[in-house]
């Protein structure tokens, strides 16, 4: 039997019914605030449940740091060694034995226990704790542990643990679980606002904050900031300038553990501690010690956009459950202090929670592990959130193409040995690939270095993005560009190479750092990339997007590269990290999804249609040559885009095709059998009326050179033809027995232009159409100036002519101006002849 030590702890007070719970039914959720102690007492307490006969405990944490601090102080609780009766099993590092009942497992490791023993023979209980931080590890094994106990364990219990979440939705997809709560302890902390919204950087309000902190308040100091970078800034900012006793700690994710430990052990008598920490002291932690908080409200979270298929790092603002959670941080041994690095007015507005990770994340883990379960629809599993849609169908095309997933979408062999490395799909088939190819080493570095933060240091910019250089860092190298080193994550990135080279029995004689751009392109196939010509640094992916380098770099003449790390927010992706790579490799390695087609297309710059044979991959050409015997209908219709691109308007139209364009438009208007010979309908009928006059050319200079007045005539009917001169002259002869042009430019009301003198005697107006239409006149000045428009010519030799010539015969008095214009001879000239 086991014995817990009394803790005092506020959890103790609902550990009955925890127990009460869990020996009715087979699920729980147990609702208590930081502090209460339900990480490390509630595993222990449940050891000796008989509905348990003497199984294992898994809990799951999300965080490693979390993950080994739980197991560590049970075991202490227990007076034992880790490893006895608790362990603990995270990525690179496992402490278990024979007589192990309490494990702690970081959420990768509980799935792959899952995919391994479906089952989960010799485990009682799955206990999900911190099940408020949403991960998609957590959502995606709690999933698969509901459906292994639908199916196959009915007696499998689950327990979920959450420090804020609304307990009601986790009961119900647990099945109307018993909601237990407990009330925890918290000390009264005091909560302080920036008076107003601060204008310089984050990096020096924190230091200032932190500075008086120490000047006015005792105990630990903890600082919440979004990254690893704020971090080192604040603690550069705070080195120089701390009073004797006190010290800096560093505390995220990536540290080595020996410095997460010193980070959360209590401070020795007389000493004081600043704890800079990202999200990662949350929750699960207990940092001993701590009476002043010092929160900036910003937190780094991935975003992933199907669009694009790319992931970037964001800072937003922190949710108000996690602005609480930091709060409390001051609370827990006594009365306490948090800054709030913003007002009150932008308190007010913070979200409730941090959407789940499920919704935002890249889905290609999830995918792949679904596929391995056997479940193509997530809809076959329980969720409280289901995976969205649009992300899941990119995650899924993402796995066929790496060839995880076959044609009906099922998983291949290749993607469960994908599943089975600790690693993104992405990595892991490169891993694979890399093996076949006795390339593996430098894929583990690779792979290393890309699950880690980059180990090069720019000064005052972003290093070069050459992975060579970080390979070179890798191997001690001094090639690494002159730029500084993270040795703390070299050190790490080492670790984790070693660790990938055993698991995937890689000889270290299999490296080549030049092989470096054919890997990346097997773990990114979709961010292969072809300079754009006329160039320098800015790149066409192979998935149709831009990217290119922020500023010059030596990479940036590369015909090719890889882009394996991009920041996506903007027109054009940066390029972080990327590697060259040779067209042969790409056409070697990629054989089977080059697309070899018959180009014919109009090539601007040329004015003429090109005729090619182009081999492409994605949106990027590989190879092109000229086609030797196109298919001349091809070549017409290309060129006649061409033209439909630039617009009837382009076409060579001279006066009289213009003239004859717009007598046949007149004719349509009033008469819908003669064709419509408009921009938008000629646009749509190029094929038919310019066609065959444009078969057998390529130029736009040939088709430049055609006479369109015969291609118009050719759309008319033979009796149209027959008519057309009489229904639509192009020239009327006037009494003065001039021909005159007539004006067709206006459809509806076609203009004829001439002197007031050459239509003396005309006693109605000239008419077209069959006698439809009259003429609009316009009559003209002896300068060909108007003088008087009308349709009604009988009309204004009534009323308006005394008046026009009385004008006209004081402005040119050499001119003929009768009194009666009805039988005056008409003339072209001043007067009429004698």
């Amino acid at each position: 039997m086991t014995r817990l030590p009394h803790t005092g702890l506020p959890i103790e007070a609902v550990l009955p019914a925890v127990r009460d719970a869990l020996r009715v039914g087979t699920s729980a959720v147990l609702q208590a605030p930081p502090g209460a102690g339900k990480t490390t007492v509630v595993p222990l307490a449940l050891l000796d449940e008989p509905w348990l006969e003497g199984r294992r405990i898994v809990m799951l944490e999300p965080r490693r740091l979390a993950a080994r601090a739980a197991a560590h102080r049970m075991a202490q609780l227990l007076g034992e060694r880790v490893g006895d009766t608790v362990g603990y099993r995270i990525r690179m590092e496992t402490r278990v034995g024979p007589a192990t009942r309490v494990e702690v497992v970081t959420e990768g490791v509980l799935t792959r226990m899952l995919q391994h023993d479906p089952a989960l023979e010799g485990v009682g209980i799955v206990i999900f704790d911190e099940f408020h931080e949403r991960s998609l590890h957590a959502d995606l094994g709690l999933a698969l542990t509901l459906q292994s106990r639908a199916v196959l364990r009915d007696d499998l219990r689950v327990l979920a643990m959450s420090a804020t979440l609304d307990g009601g939705p986790v009961a119900a997809l647990l099945g109307d679980a018993p909601v237990v709560t407990s009330e925890g302890r918290a000390h009264p902390v005091e909560t302080r606002w920036l008076p107003r919204r601060p204008e310089a950087r984050i990096e020096a309000v924190t230091a200032r904050t932190v500075r008086h902190a120490l000047e006015t308040e005792d105990g630990d100091v903890l600082v919440f900031l979004p990254g690893a970078g704020e971090i080192r800034r604040v603690e550069e900012m705070l080195g120089g300038d701390l009073p004797p006793g006190v010290r800096i700690y560093p505390l995220f994710g990536n540290l080595p553990p020996e410095q997460q430990d010193e980070a959360i052990r209590p401070s020795p008598p007389g000493r004081r501690k600043i704890v800079l920490a990202t999200a990662i002291a949350e929750t699960s932690l207990t940092i001993e010690g701590v009476r002043v908080v010092v929160d900036s409200g910003l937190m780094r979270v991935p975003r992933f956009s199907p669009r694009t298929g790319m992931t970037r790092l964001e800072t937003v603002p922190v949710s108000r459950a996690s602005a609480d959670q930091r709060r409390g941080r001051a609370g827990r041994l006594g009365p306490g202090i948090c800054w709030r690095l913003w007002t009150e007015a932008e308190d007010a507005a913070l979200q409730p929670y941090r959407p789940p990770e499920i919704l935002e994340a890249d889905l290609a883990p999830l995918a792949l592990e679904l596929a391995a379960w056997g479940v193509a629809d997530p809809a076959e599993l329980q969720w409280l959130d289901p995976p969205p849609a649009a992300a899941f169908a990119q995650a899924r095309e993402l796995l066929a193409e790496l060839g995880a997933l076959d044609a009906p979408g099922a998983v291949t062999p290749h993607g469960r040995a994908m599943a089975a490395l600790p690693l993104h799909p992405r990595l892991a088939h490169m891993l694979l690939r890399a093996k076949e190819m006795r390339l593996g080493a430098t894929a583990c570095d690779l792979a290393a270095l890309l699950a880690e933060r980059d180990v090069l240091r720019g000064e005052g910019r972003a290093p070069d993005a050459d992975v060579r250089l970080r390979l070179a860092a890798l191997r001690g190298d001094r090639g690494h560009g002159g730029h500084g080193v993270d040795h703390a994550a070299l050190h790490r990135v080492r670790a984790e190479a070693k660790d990938l080279r055993r698991h995937l029995s890689a000889s270290s004689s299999d490296a080549d750092d030049e092989a470096a751009g054919v890997l990346l392109a097997f773990a990114y196939p979709d961010r292969i990339a072809q300079r754009r010509p006329g160039t320098s640094g800015r790149y066409l992916l192979r998935n149709g997007r831009g990217a290119a380098f922020p500023e010059p770099q030596s990479l940036s003449e590369a015909p090719w590269i890889v882009a394996a790390e991009l920041d996506d927010a903007g027109r054009e992706g940066r390029i972080l990290i990327a590697a060259p790579v040779e067209a042969a490799e790409i056409e070697r390695g990629f054989a089977d999804q080059v697309v070899a087609e018959e180009s014919v297309a109009w090539d601007e710059a040329a004015g003429a249609v090109r005729a090619r044979r182009v081999e492409r991959l994605g949106a990027l050409t590989l190879r092109e040559a000229p086609l030797a015997d196109p298919d001349p209908g091809r070549i017409a219709a290309a060129l006649l885009d061409a033209v439909r691109q630039a617009g009837v308007a382009s076409l060579p139209w001279t006066k009289a095709s213009a003239q004859l364009r717009e007598r046949i438009a007149f004719l349509h208007l009033h008469d819908p059998s003669f064709p419509d010979v408009s921009d938008v309908a000629l646009s749509e009928t190029l094929a038919d009326w310019l066609g065959p006059h444009v078969y057998g050319m390529r130029k736009m200079d040939e088709v430049r050179r055609i006479d369109l007045g015969p291609v118009l005539e050719g759309m008319l009917a033979w009796e149209q033809r027959r008519r057309l001169d009489e229904l639509a002259p192009t020239h009327v002869q006037v009494p003065s027995g001039s021909r005159i042009p007539v004006d067709y430019s206006d459809a509806e009301a076609p203009v004829l232009a001439v002197r007031l003198q050459e239509v003396f005697g005309w006693t109605e107006t000239p008419r077209i159409a069959g006698g439809r239409v009259p003429l609009t006149l316009h009559l003209l000045s002896p300068a060909h100036r108007p003088v008087q428009v009308t349709r009604d010519l009988a009309s204004f030799w009534r009323t308006g002519y005394f008046e026009v010539k009385k004008d006209l015969k004081g402005r040119y008095p050499k001119h003929y101006w009768p009194d009666d214009p009805l039988v005056a001879e008409a003339t072209a000239r001043a007067k009429p002849r004698r």
